[in-house]
């Protein structure tokens, strides 16, 4: 399966903490700014993407935690971060539990408050 295909299924079978940010009031505009949801970047696939702000949304679960995973994420933090990008990482359960400081947060990373 090609990295398209791939991003393509992870739309189609995303987590239900993606599926409740991407089903918020609002969510593929923000504040004014667009967002894209499971699209890519070189060869990695991104949670959410402010192409505008450069802000790239990750929400993940406890393989983050993985040896592997560690390593994989730093390249991709490191490629990204050199194309000029931000990253915000997210827990699933911050996402459940905290939703509205979560969208604070977010707020102030796209007003450059962080």
């Amino acid at each position: 399966m090609g990295l398209i295909d791939n991003a393509k299924s992870l739309r189609k079978n995303s987590t239900c903490m993606e599926i409740k940010r991407w089903n918020s009031p609002g969510s593929q505009r923000f504040q004014g700014f667009k967002f894209r949801r499971q699209c890519t970047i070189g060869t990695y696939i991104i949670d959410f993407v402010c192409i505008e702000k450069k802000l790239i949304i990750g929400i993940g679960g406890g393989q983050q935690n993985e040896c592997w995973q560690n390593e994989y994420d730093n390249r991709k933090t490191n490629y990204l971060n050199n194309s000029g990008c931000e990253i915000l990482r997210l827990w699933n359960n911050e996402v459940q539990q905290q939703f509205n400081l979560v969208m604070d947060v977010i707020y102030n990373y796209l007003m450059n408050d962080v």
